[in-house]
């Protein structure tokens, strides 16, 4: 792949693990200086050795760790000119009626609220310098059934569909400024919180694809596709970048209500 991104500073939320750790590894060897956060202390500074990055021990659902996460990246590294919102969790393996709000809630204070805080702290400034992209990591679990896994619980997705509803406004207003946010989906990647969930031959994706994926989209080439849904998987993004105008006029990779 020849995307370049020597110049760049990217911060990846949930990078000390699974695939924002991966994503991390793909943005650093395209020449990125890359900051990652998570809230394990071991993973997050294990991680960042393993890049030569910068590892901030932190929650995204906390306002005052994303104000530090912001501060300190750019004053080690420099303006930001990616963010890559990975941190999420999943449901809590208990039955409905089991399960209390606040464990219910705590899936959309990190999954939503904290890619909308790590976005209301970096745009602001990649808007006062004419640009930037963001990355939001959603799920297939926002439209696609997911009966019989009651491990993912009814919140996980619930706060993807509203993550994925909020990039599409968040690119309408911001994408138009030089700022351009995407939504994608890493596809079934087996990860430490997937693999417990689904069985042993579920159709796994590949887990380089999310990372390479990010990379492209960081890279500039798509940005006519901002706000648009984009699976690491199931599509081409080279096909993507090339039909971008017919993506466009004819209201191609979004979820929308058909009749």
């Amino acid at each position: 792949m020849s995307d370049r991104l020597d110049g760049q500073v990217a911060v990846v939320t949930g990078g000390g693990r699974g695939i924002g750790r991966l994503i991390a590894h793909e943005l650093a060897n395209a020449g990125a200086r890359v900051a990652l956060t998570g809230r394990t202390r071991d993973q997050v500074e294990a991680a960042a050795d393993e890049i030569g990055g910068f590892g901030i021990v932190g929650d995204v659902s906390v306002p005052d760790d994303v104000a530090r996460l912001v501060s300190e990246t750019e004053s080690k590294l420099g303006p930001i000119d990616l963010l890559v919102n990975n941190a999420g969790i999943a449901g809590h393996q208990e039955p409905f009626e089991a399960e209390s709000p606040d464990e219910w809630w705590s899936v959309f204070e990190v999954n939503v609220r904290g890619a909308y805080l790590c976005c209301r702290a970096v745009a602001p400034g990649m808007l006062a310098r004419g640009g930037g992209r963001i990355v939001n990591v959603g799920s297939g679990a926002s439209y696609i059934p997911l009966n019989g896994l009651p491990a993912l619980g009814t919140a996980y997705g619930a706060s993807k569909a509203a993550l994925g509803r909020f990039t599409e406004t968040l690119a309408a207003e911001l994408a138009p400024r030089g700022v351009f946010p995407f939504l994608i989906s890493p596809g079934l990647v087996k990860t430490d919180m997937a693999g417990p969930v689904f069985p042993d031959d579920s159709p796994w994706t590949p887990p380089e694809l999310a990372p390479r994926l990010v990379r492209v989209l960081a890279s500039g080439r798509a940005d006519a596709l901002a706000g648009r849904y984009i699976h690491a998987e199931h599509d081409d993004i080279e096909a993507l970048i090339a039909r971008a105008d017919e993506i466009a006029a004819d209201d191609l990779n979004a979820i929308r209500l058909r009749r």
